[in-house]
């Protein structure tokens, strides 16, 4: 009998990102700084899910995510899903959460914009319209699309 399943290697500690989009992956690597990292990082792309069709999954060992990297994975991958391993076992699982207003994650798009002339922290209200995620600068009130975000 043919094997149909590839098995991957489970994660004694650390931090599992489910359900991203599949073209989001390499976005939520890069705004992670995943790339950089010397632990154990297991990712997937284009696969197949019952609930999207295709997605994608990270699997970081010795990686637990702060509220701001959080932040960033749900403005970039909404439906991701946070599985927290310790010791092989699930201790914690669940979805992001698209934060109302993020302070010091992202950069304004908008070269004019006092965030990118004076060092001042930027600050931005997230808004939700017909299912697209985009950012308003509290200071200069350009709004920047999710394509288009750039974080720190």
């Amino acid at each position: 009998m043919k094997r149909k399943e590839l098995i991957v290697t489970a994660i004694n500690s650390g931090t599992v990102i489910d359900h991203i989009p599949a073209d989001k992956v390499f976005q939520v690597i890069r705004i992670l700084d995943l790339e950089l990292s010397q632990d154990e990082i297991y990712f997937g792309t284009n696969l197949v899910s019952q609930k999207y069709g295709r997605k994608g999954i990270i699997k970081i060992s010795q990686k637990y995510f702060k509220p701001q990297e959080s932040d960033k994975i749900a403005l970039v991958a909404p439906t991701a899903t946070l599985i927290e391993i310790k010791d092989f076992e699930v201790v914690r699982k669940n979805n992001v959460n698209i934060p109302d207003k993020i302070e010091r994650i992202a950069k304004c798009f908008n070269p004019n914009c006092i965030t990118n002339k004076e060092n001042v922290p930027t600050k931005f209200t997230v808004l939700q319209t017909d299912g697209q995620i985009k950012l308003s600068c509290h200071y200069c009130e350009k709004t920047t699309s999710q394509n288009n975000m750039v974080f720190f």
